[in-house]
C-alpha cells in the first residue's frame, strides 16, 4: 500500500459557500445520529466569516457523553466516515472519510473536504475550539492577524503541516487567553 503524502498547505481566501456547505454536512449527519448529537458546530477557520483559511470544513458532534460514543461510531460509519481514535488530544475522537462521497445520503454527491470530530460536551477541546472561534469571530482585526500569520507560515511551510501548526500555538494560545478574559458571550451555532 502506498503512503499517503501530505498535501501542501494552501490557504484561500474566505468563501462564503463554507457555512453553506456546513450546513448541508450537518443536516445529513444530523438525521443520522438524531438525539445522539446535542449539537453539530462549524469550528476552525472556515467558520469564521471573511477568515482566510485552508478549504476544509471542521466539523464538532457533540454528545452528551463519551458512554454514547460507540453508537455514534456505528451511526457515522453507516455514513462512510471511519473512526481514527483520539490522534493524540483525550476526548476528541477523529473520523477520516471513505470516499469523496461521504457523509453518504444516497445522492452520490461530492462533498468538501472535511475534518469531523465527536467530543463530549464537557470536553475541555471543544471548549478551546469554540473559544477561539467566537473570538475570531467578534474581533476582525485577531482575525485578519490570524489571517495574515496563516499566510505567511503557509508560504514558509507549504510542504511541512507540522510546522504550519507548531508556528500557530503562540498566536492561538494568545487569543484563548484573551477570550478567557472577556465575558461569555454568544457565538454559537
Amino acid at each position: 500500500m502506498a503512503e499517503r503524502r501530505p498535501r501542501p498547505v494552501i490557504i484561500c481566501d474566505y468563501d462564503p459557500q463554507w457555512p453553506v456547505a456546513f450546513a448541508a454536512v450537518r443536516e445529513v449527519i444530523g438525521a443520522a445520529l438524531g438525539d445522539l448529537a446535542l449539537a453539530l458546530e462549524h469550528v476552525g477557520s472556515t467558520a469564521v466569516p471573511g477568515l482566510a483559511a485552508k478549504p476544509i470544513i471542521d466539523l464538532v458532534v457533540v454528545i452528551a457523553s463519551r458512554a454514547q460514543l460507540p453508537a455514534v461510531i456505528a451511526a457515522l460509519a453507516r455514513l462512510g466516515y471511519i473512526h481514527e481514535g483520539d490522534k493524540g488530544i483525550p476526548g476528541r475522537e477523529a473520523f477520516d472519510r471513505a470516499g469523496a462521497d461521504v457523509p453518504r445520503d444516497g445522492s452520490g454527491r461530492t462533498w468538501p473536504d472535511q475534518h469531523l470530530y465527536v467530543c463530549a460536551r464537557d470536553n475541555a477541546e471543544l471548549a478551546r475550539q469554540l473559544a477561539f472561534r467566537d473570538y475570531l469571530r467578534a474581533h476582525p482585526e485577531a482575525a485578519a492577524a490570524y489571517a495574515a500569520l496563516k499566510r505567511e507560515l503557509a508560504r514558509k511551510f507549504r510542504h511541512d503541516r507540522e510546522a504550519y501548526t507548531d508556528r500557530k500555538h503562540d498566536f492561538v494560545e494568545g487569543i484563548l487567553r484573551l477570550a478567557a478574559s472577556e465575558p461569555r458571550g454568544g457565538g454559537g451555532e
